[in-house]
């Protein structure tokens, strides 16, 4: 059904045309719609995060399904056993107050975690304990890594001497043994999020082992452990606190934001994959601190930290705040904000340190003593030489199980193979979808005629803040046999465009000026060839990010861009399956042929309509070039390889929709 063009579709035309023109100095029209649209869905999640808790019962029947959720979000579903820790002292250092033990274990066979145990002198009786967790700190000496634990010694050592026993264990990236925190961020691993793969996810397990090796040491009381930690250490305090109660006392340290910060306002292009969970169930983050209610727990933040900028923090603890009331435990939420950097100052430090000595301790002396650094890092170097079974560099690899698939479907199970398989994405894979599934409506933009072609464009919405255009070309004054959507990636909408600007120069004005690209008067002529000799509408649709809604290309830029996707619980290729199945659900309501339509893409959009057309039947043929053979190598979508892949679900379409591949891949 089409309608007039409403005041938001021509406000949108004429911005873009607006910026076309100067598109060198000005933003793209897709940068301005991406910003809406990631505000809007922040402001969504933000509006929605514990919206539903009113009481104390509300909190205690949801706790448990926030930390499923949790564990869910971090591969930790199902729980790795809880495998021998073989835990080793390789050194140990004697000072006049403490010790210092060298050690390692491994949190799963081959998954290697160094650490130092500090731990006090002259202590009678097991003591209070800190498991803490460095943050990024980079210590070589001659190209070898000494752990990043040896750049916070200065926390242990205070502790120790203070009666405590303190273990900092090394990160995954950045320990001794070397492993990869940046897959999405700088390394291209994109298949990270549809593996449900995160870094933090590694952490937080071996975090969890942690704690069990701390309740193995005969100097560690048990009842009473705490967590701290800076920048990434601060994180990792987040996430160990929120899925493991023998945390008692936190005080995370720079280590947190809210969404609005690291969507909206850009602080996620500071940060590596260890900060965040794959979002799957669209979480903002005073989620994660509130699981912390009602223990102790001090938020500590400096106000000019421009990776954790401070309106997020405050933000953060005014929703928490409301758990701990309803605990009526208020006393036991902190708020610390110091003047300056991202930076370990001793602003910092010191209301920390007083914060356990309170909590763990039930004292607050005055803090007279400095942490200081004593050792130099070769010191506290756990190995000599390397184990050889190490898979630190490799558990991207293992870490979270893939679906047990098979290509081999029952006749008589088609029907709720596919109905089970919609439910499951759904849930798990394509959960950052509109609810809202009503029809487009599309709005004309222009209807002309030349060479024998009517050359027509609609703008539609796919979700608000999301507005795309069908291109259609078909024989004039002639009802088309058939209807071919044709779904457009970057290259292929570049190859369409030169043609059909050489023939629609006019019309096409915005579209070759946001390009800056040359129309080719051959490739408009063997346009124009195949539409009239087939007979057949042929319907054009470039998915967002591409054609008129095009935003940053800059490599950087991109890149983060899909990191934003990922932390509202989608993937860019994800929504844009969404644009497909708009689209194809839209196109018979243009009423161009009686008919059937068939739809062509390739490469990564080829698979971005394979999963369209799963959740739509009205395509009666399926025209896919150069299918990827898996999501390892195809696009992204959280979690898919935790249910499926791409084999299996061309298969169960195949079962109900005309499928043609064309490619180099032998399928």
């Amino acid at each position: 059904m089409l309608d007039d063009m409403n005041p938001r579709f021509a406000v949108f035309l004429f911005v873009s045309m607006a910026l076309i023109s100067n598109a060198a100095e000005k933003e793209l029209p897709g940068d301005i719609m991406l910003a809406d649209y990631f505000r809007a869905e922040t402001e969504k999640l933000a509006d929605a995060c514990l919206a539903d808790i009113r009481t104390l019962e509300d909190w205690e029947a949801r706790k448990p399904i926030y930390r499923e959720q949790l564990f869910d979000m971090l591969g930790l579903n199902p729980i790795p056993v809880k495998s021998d820790l073989k835990a080793t002292v390789t050194g140990k250092i004697e000072r006049e107050d403490f010790t210092v033990e060298k050690l390692h274990f491994q949190s799963m066979p081959g998954l290697y975690v160094t650490a130092n145990l500090y731990l006090p002198k002259n202590v009678s009786s097991p003591a209070p304990t800190i498991l803490y967790l460095s943050g990024h700190a980079k210590v070589f000496t001659n190209g070898v890594s000494l752990g990043n634990k040896t750049a916070y010694q200065h926390h242990g050592i205070w502790f120790a001497r203070h009666g405590y026993a303190c273990l900092i264990v090394d990160t995954l990236q950045l320990g001794e043994i070397e492993g990869i925190h940046h897959g999405t961020h700088n390394k291209g691993m994109w298949w990270w999020n549809s593996r449900g793969y995160t870094s933090a996810g590694v952490e937080a397990w071996n975090n969890i082992r942690a704690l069990d090796y701390l309740e193995t040491r005969p100097e560690v009381d048990k009842t009473r452990i705490g967590a701290t930690g800076r920048s990434g250490g601060g994180a990792y305090s987040w996430v160990i606190t929120a899925l493991d109660d023998r945390i008692k006392v936190a005080a995370p340290v720079a280590g947190i934001t809210d969404l609005e910060n690291y969507v909206v306002d850009d602080a996620v292009e500071g940060h590596c994959d260890c900060m965040f969970h794959v979002n799957s169930y669209r979480w903002d983050y005073p989620l994660l601190a509130a699981l912390a209610a009602p223990r102790p727990l001090l938020l500590c933040n400096s106000d000019k930290d421009r990776i954790f900028p401070l309106e997020g923090i405050i933000r953060t603890h005014a929703k928490v705040r409301e758990i701990y009331r309803l605990h009526n435990a208020a006393t036991n939420l902190g708020l610390l904000i110091t003047e300056g950097p991202h930076q370990d100052t001793q602003d910092l430090q010191v209301p920390a340190f007083r914060w356990f000595n309170r909590f763990l301790k039930n004292e607050d002396p005055k803090i007279s003593m400095a942490a200081e650094k004593l050792f130099e890092p070769m010191e506290l170097k756990v190995f000599d030489t390397l184990p050889g079974d190490s898979i630190n560099a490799s558990i991207q690899d293992t870490f979270v199980p893939t679906a047990q698939l098979s290509l081999s479907v029952n006749e008589n199970q088609l029907v709720p193979t596919r109905d089970t398989l919609i439910r499951s994405l759904r849930e798990k894979v394509f959960a950052g979808w509109p609810q809202d599934e009503s029809p487009s409506v599309a709005r004309k933009v222009f209807d002309v005629s030349s060479e024998g072609l009517q050359f027509s464009a609609y703008d539609f919405e796919t979700q608000p803040h999301v507005t795309l255009r069908l291109y259609v070309m078909r024989p004039d004054r002639r009802e088309p046999k058939a209807v071919h959507l044709e779904i457009l990636d970057e290259a292929a909408w570049k190859e369409w465009l030169t043609g059909a600007a050489s023939g629609f120069p006019n019309e096409l004005k915005a579209e070759t000026g946001l390009l800056k690209i040359q129309s080719d008067p051959a490739a408009f002529a063997k346009l124009r060839t195949e539409v009239l000799n087939n007979k057949s509408a042929y319907v054009f649709l470039a998915p967002r990010g591409i054609g008129l809604t095009t935003w940053d290309p800059a490599e950087k830029k991109q890149t983060h861009i899909r990191r934003r996707f990922m932390l509202l619980g989608q993937t860019l290729d994800a929504m844009r399956v969404w644009d497909i199945r708009k689209a194809m659900n839209l196109v018979p309501a243009l009423e161009l042929s009686r008919g059937e339509m068939s739809v062509n893409a390739r490469q990564s959009m080829a698979v971005n309509v394979l999963y369209a057309a799963l959740f739509e039947e009205n395509a009666h043929g399926l025209v896919l070039h150069d299918l990827p053979q898996s999501h390892r190598t195809g696009p992204d979508y959280l979690n898919v390889l935790r249910v499926t892949d791409i084999p299996q679900v061309l298969n169960v379409v195949k079962s109900k929709t005309g499928v043609k591949l064309n490619d180099q891949a032998g399928h």
